[in-house]
């Protein structure tokens, strides 16, 4: 039997996950189109600066975010303004995170999956009357169904893993910030090596059937290839 604490923690990051997972493809969409569709000297340095999370240290990113969400940092200074206080060692700040460490796998899968369906199509759509955005729903969306399915598996799944970014803006406070990695740490830290494998375990099957899923919605996606 899983603990309230454990319980609480597989909660709180079952919510972290899919909130950062909505934001993100709200924020890598049109970030995502941008980049498969410009041609602005622009383009490879923000396509750098979204990949950066995959090469950089998660706890250089966590320790530059903490700064940033502190009472004398900018956004800490914007969101005090605001009333809103600080968003460090909060859910917010967590969701935050979340998104700046995880935008590369949700912005990767869309902008291959947007490469593919080209130019061609929105100009047959553009030549026939509709509206950027009526192409983009009606042209780019159907073809690219699965980079979307992709974005979201990979989103969601690195979201559940991650670490030493919610260690390091979020701490481990109970009820607050405590999502299932750092359950673990705190679990080991504690020597209470039963309660940790349980978890880990979990983590280990989720993440398992995450890959698995991805290897079936690209397999089929091959097969329906003409």
């Amino acid at each position: 039997m899983l603990s309230p604490e454990a319980l609480q923690s597989i909660g709180l990051t079952l919510q972290l996950a899919s909130v950062s997972t909505l934001a993100l493809l709200v924020l890598a969409t049109p970030v995502s189109w941008w980049l498969s569709q410009t041609k602005s000297a622009l383009k490879h340095p923000i396509e750098a600066i979204v990949t950066l999370p995959l090469v950089l240290p998660p706890t250089v990113l966590g320790f530059y975010l903490l700064l940033a969400l502190g009472p004398n940092g900018p956004i800490g200074e914007l969101t005090q303004a605001m009333g809103l206080g600080t968003l460090a060692f909060s859910f917010g700040g967590l969701v935050l995170g979340s998104v700046i460490y995880s935008l590369p796998f949700a912005v990767q899968p869309l902008l291959q999956a947007f490469a593919r369906v080209g130019q061609r199509p929105m100009e047959v759509a553009a030549s026939l009357g509709a509206s950027p955005w009526d192409a983009f729903w009606s042209v780019a969306w159907p073809l690219s169904r699965g980079g979307w399915m992709t974005a979201i598996i990979l989103s969601f799944a690195h979201t559940l893993g991650e670490f030493g970014m919610v260690l390091m803006i979020g701490g481990n406070i109970p009820g607050r910030t405590n999502v299932v990695s750092t359950q673990i740490y705190g679990h080991v830290q504690a020597l209470e090596f039963k309660e940790a494998h349980t978890l880990a375990v979990g983590l280990l099957v989720f993440s398992f059937a995450a890959l698995w899923s991805l290897n079936r919605l690209r397999r089929a996606s091959v097969g329906a290839t003409p």
